[in-house]
């Protein structure tokens, strides 16, 4: 809508404006010319609504300063062209022309080098309004992009401090840890070296929470590391009952996705689903890459009653914001519920080459 309001106020004041000086001062017939005037004006309207949509489509706004301003340049001069040539046809083609100046005119070889003259001062003269009408478009959109990075960037560091704390206080929450310190004691009488992998294991992964903050992605094979410890805490506490697969290509390893995502959506698989089961079962984590995306897989029993459970956990809507926010809509989180004892949450990240 903005967009719009500038355009036709943009258009309108130059047509408006040529209008009110130009007919009259240079004594062109007001009916004829001043159609010819709005025509031109809204083709130049059309065309520069036609090459926004061009630039949108090319990515334009991605390229340097360099890239851009020759890229105007020619594709200014390309535009004005078809005006230009409209315009020498009109009327109003004595705009750009001084009183008499037809009339003085060199004609060498006995050509008339009026149509000629004609034209190319109207190319100039559209070819220097399309150009003013490019700065004008890429400064606005400039501000614009800056000012929407910064609140971006605003809202994902915002994101990222929720997310360490729902971590500490719902997902690693106390009755984690109490699990975990529990697993930890029962094991110093009985186990008292397995006791001290227990303690490192819950001392890396606290350690990992505590640290996010700081960082908004990492490499899968790091992330990959802490979900080890983690589930090694988990397979104390379950042990038999818990069962895990993985599925790791040799390539995926150096792919980059947002710190914390893979621990959560694993945790989420153990609470709502192997915990829940008497007899537990097998957690299956896959990844690889596809066409430089990053294709993610984490696959759980769950009982058929745990549907809506799993759906609402604040840790899958917690780290779907956070992909929204790294990377728009070119990510994705689903948990897939189509079989009635299995779920399966599908995340696919795009990697830059």
């Amino acid at each position: 809508m903005n967009y719009w309001i500038c355009q036709l106020c943009g258009w309108g004041a130059y047509t408006l404006l040529k209008l009110v000086t130009a007919i009259p001062i240079e004594g062109l017939p007001w009916p004829t010319s001043a159609v010819a005037i709005v025509l031109l004006d809204g083709a130049g309207l059309g065309l520069t609504h036609w090459l926004r949509s061009f630039m949108r489509r090319h990515r334009w706004y991605e390229l340097s300063t360099g890239q851009i301003a020759w890229r105007s340049v020619v594709a200014s001069l390309a535009l004005a062209i078809p005006i230009a040539l409209a315009a020498s046809l009109t009327p109003v083609a004595r705009l750009q022309l001084s009183e008499g100046a037809l009339d003085n005119l060199p004609t060498p070889f006995g050509l008339d080098l009026a149509p000629f003259l004609t034209f190319l001062l109207n190319l100039v003269n559209w070819a220097f309004i399309l150009v003013v009408w490019l700065a004008i478009y890429f400064t606005v959109a400039g501000i614009r992009q800056h000012k929407g990075a910064a609140l971006r960037q605003s809202e994902l560091a915002r994101a990222l401090q929720q997310s360490e704390l729902r971590l500490l206080k719902s997902q690693l929450n106390p009755h984690f840890l109490f699990n975990a310190l529990n697993t930890v004691r029962s094991l110093i009488a009985d186990d008292p070296s397995r006791a001290q992998h227990a303690v490192t294991h819950l001392a890396n992964t606290l350690r990992y929470t505590l640290g996010a903050g700081q960082n908004e992605l990492v490499s899968l094979a790091r992330e990959l590391e802490i979900v080890a410890d983690f589930l090694e805490l988990e397979k104390m506490r379950f042990e038999e009952r818990l069962i895990i697969e993985r599925e790791i290509a040799a390539d995926a390893g150096s792919a980059q996705i947002p710190v914390m995502l893979l621990q959560t959506v694993v945790e989420n698989a153990i609470k709502h689903g192997i915990a829940e089961l008497p007899a537990g079962g097998v957690l299956r984590i896959c990844a690889g890459l596809s066409n430089g995306v990053l294709v993610l897989s984490v696959e759980n029993p769950r009982p058929v009653t745990s549907a809506p459970a799993a759906r609402e956990g604040t840790g899958l809507r917690n780290a779907e914001e956070r992909l929204r926010l790294l990377f728009d809509s070119r990510a994705t989180l689903e948990l897939d519920l189509s079989q009635p004892t299995r779920a399966v949450t599908h995340i696919r990240i795009p990697q830059h080459s």
